[in-house]
């Protein structure tokens, strides 16, 4: 028989490793769904793991689905290290692209090509402001900031859902739910000819390098992570929790509402009902699949992005529903908590008494 023992120290080891055997299973959890749906298992994976790196196009849109993906999940990184649980990226997206949005909505005729900053600027503070409303009232009142973050989400699309099927309505659209396209001035510079990446991709890399000097190579980084871990030394050295907390939750708001600016005013072009794709959530798995690491959450990245094509790729091909994305999604997550069990624990072989011993 086996049991479960605690380890005299954590695995390093494990620590590693743990995400990628969460991946085998997840792919092995996988084969099993597409058998019990009736379809073939091997072209169930190809269309999840294969179909999204077969092209040029594809891999340009594997990129597009996971800038915002590793933008959202660096700034959750740094609320997730410093011990506070923003899960409401997902708001904090949808207002950056409402602001952004906003903001692009005023271009003209003579606009110069510059508002395009201006555009990206008002997303990242959309975000912020969106997120500073859970640092105050955890702050000032001591409000759960997973509750008041996640409730702050269904807020947020209530407000862009007001606007668009209300004062920034396009009347030249037929009467759908959208703003009017926005001008070509506003739009993000796109890397080449026919494809949807654009600069998004940099800007999401330069915030990795951003990441990881400011969280092993700054002093404040370094507070953030120690009052995350030991709050009771943090206050010894003396680092300040309150700033700790608006801090990690401005960073993660900042990143999350420039995704958002980002979605907008690049790939979709307009404010529509369907802004809010899921992605501040599926950053989550993002950050805790990538190990909190900004180089680790590259990969993780690409990998929820994957799901992302795959699903769709299901969908038309397959003729699976949509819903397989998050299914995909689910596993990874509940795999991935499994199996990091095997960093504090290990297994021991336990050879079983005889009866009466």
């Amino acid at each position: 028989m086996f049991k479960l023992e605690p380890r005299p120290e954590l695995s390093r080891f494990w620590g590693v490793a743990s995400p990628l055997l969460a991946l085998a299973i997840t792919v092995l959890l996988g084969t099993l769904l597409f058998v019990a749906l009736g379809k073939d298992p091997v072209k169930g994976l190809q269309v999840f793991f294969w179909e999204p790196l077969s092209s040029g196009y594809r891999i340009g849109e594997l990129l597009v689905k996971a800038t915002p993906l590793l933008l959202i999940a660096l700034g959750l990184a740094v609320c997730f290290r410093s011990n506070v649980w923003n899960i409401g990226a997902e708001g904090q997206f949808v207002i950056g692209a409402v602001v952004a949005g906003g903001v692009a909505l005023l271009a003209g005729k003579d606009t110069s090509r510059l508002i395009v900053i201006a555009v990206l600027l008002a997303g990242v503070a959309g975000g912020m402001a969106w997120a500073a409303l859970t640092a105050l009232l955890r702050d000032r009142f001591n409000a759960n900031e997973i509750l008041v973050s996640l409730m702050l989400v269904y807020v947020a699309t209530l407000v862009l859902n007001y606007l668009v099927f209300g004062p920034w309505k396009d009347p030249a659209g037929y009467n759908f739910p959208q703003t009017r396209t926005f001008a070509a001035v506003t739009q993000i510079p796109k890397l080449a000819t026919g494809s949807r990446v654009n600069i998004g991709v940099f800007v999401a890399l330069a915030g990795v390098v951003a990441l990881w000097i400011f969280l092993f190579r700054t002093r404040a980084g370094f507070a953030q992570q120690v009052g995350g871990l030991a709050p009771a030394a943090a206050r010894y050295a003396g680092f300040s929790s309150r700033k700790a907390l608006w801090v990690a939750l401005l960073v993660s708001g900042g990143a999350a509402g420039l995704a958002g600016a980002l979605e907008v005013a690049g790939p979709i072009g307009q404010l529509t009902p369907y802004v809010p794709a899921g992605y501040g959530f599926a950053a989550i798995i993002v950050a805790f699949v990538g190990r909190l690491h900004p180089v680790g959450m590259i990969f993780s990245a690409i990998l929820m992005s994957m799901f992302y094509i795959g699903g769709e790729l299901a969908q038309s091909r397959l003729g699976l529903p949509k819903s397989l994305t998050g299914v995909f999604q689910g596993l990874l997550l509940f795999t991935l908590l499994a199996c990091d069990t095997l960093i504090a624990y290990r297994f021991r072989f336990q050879r079983a008494l005889p009866s009466g011993a």
